[in-house]
């Protein structure tokens, strides 16, 4: 784990634990985890951004579906107010050759070269929610997530190789939609999306929720992870696709 990641991650775990320090009757604590299989839609480079060759860690090079996970600790410090802390690691390896000359990173691979790259998205969330309706069939709320994305891209092959590393900042703004079925059964629209001049990030949840008991709560859907940017440095455009369940405990 990145030191700037890890310190974001210390920082937000703190702030939450102080804030289990002043939990009330009406507050809320949930521990969230998600686990399914990943597969990529695309995933376009080039890197310098300006003057690198573009090629496809999906097209050109041929990806593994891989075991993702992620988890959220929350807190709900009053009925419409809610603190989370996410960390969502991604990882995806592909491998194959190209039949022309790669220039990534400084270093040209040549043409037909055996070629391993290693996709990283590892990410960071504090999230802020405020719900503005709260009613006991339908539930939506609005938020703000600092983001820290940990990110890489390599790229190697016999005798050569280069990576892109990058630890940034990013705000995103926070959503989630809650219909509530029965007492028993609902539908879930959630994520963080946001698109700027730098670039669009949207890491989207679309599932089926059911309440095992009042503190345990299961769901099972499909999650979109798209997003990129085009600059001198970087340009990455990506796109991958979650079967996804997970299970919620509150307490």
């Amino acid at each position: 784990m990145n030191k700037k990641a890890t310190s974001f991650f210390s920082s937000s775990a703190l702030l939450i634990i102080i804030f289990l320090g002043a939990t009330t009757a009406k507050a809320q604590v949930l521990f969230d985890i998600e686990l399914g299989i990943v597969s990529t839609g695309y995933n376009d480079v080039r890197i310098p951004g300006d003057e690198g060759t573009r090629f496809s860690l999906k097209d050109d090079l041929k990806p593994d579906a891989g075991f993702f996970y992620r988890t959220r600790l929350g807190y709900t410090i009053a009925p419409r107010h809610t603190l989370s802390l996410l960390y969502a690691p991604l990882q995806i390896s592909a491998e194959g050759s190209v039949a022309n000359d790669i220039l990534f990173e400084g270093v040209l691979f040549p043409a037909n070269s055996d070629l391993d790259a290693i996709y990283k998205f590892n990410s960071y969330r504090l999230t802020y929610r405020y719900d503005l309706v709260l009613r006991s069939q339908f539930e939506f709320g609005l938020g703000f997530t600092a983001k820290i994305r940990d990110a890489k891209i390599a790229l190697s092959s016999p005798g050569l190789q280069s990576e892109k590393t990058n630890v940034g900042f990013v705000p995103i703004i926070n959503f989630r939609l809650l219909w509530n079925l029965n007492d028993k059964a609902g539908l879930l629209l959630e994520g963080d999306a946001l698109v700027a001049p730098q670039g669009r990030a949207e890491d989207v949840l679309l599932a089926a929720t059911y309440a095992l008991t009042d503190r345990i709560g299961v769901r099972a859907g499909y999650r979109i992870l798209e997003g990129g940017a085009d600059n001198d440095k970087v340009y990455n455009f990506s796109l991958f696709h979650y079967a996804t369940a997970g299970i919620t405990y509150s307490f």
